[in-house]
């Protein structure tokens, strides 16, 4: 069973000929140099997200210990 990608779907419903030369009849795309441009700024987009959701837990872990002293010093 064939897996069909997010990616097929948009192609196909941009340009279902084009989806049919690439994914059925296996033609190369022409535009190579566009594509892996994209994929670069695709991974570098990927980095910048997980980068981002790693330090909103930094953050939260930071809040969480002042707010842990906060409390230790308060009780004193």
């Amino acid at each position: 069973m064939r897996v069909i990608r997010a990616s097929e779907l948009a192609q196909y419903a941009y340009c279902a000929k084009a989806w049919w030369l690439g994914s059925v009849q296996g033609v190369a795309s022409s535009n190579t140099r566009e594509l892996a441009h994209g994929e670069h700024v695709h991974r570098a987009h990927g980095r910048r997200v997980w980068l981002a959701g790693a330090l909103r837990v930094a953050a939260a872990i930071v809040i969480l210990a002042g707010l842990a002293l906060l409390a230790m010093t308060l009780s004193r």
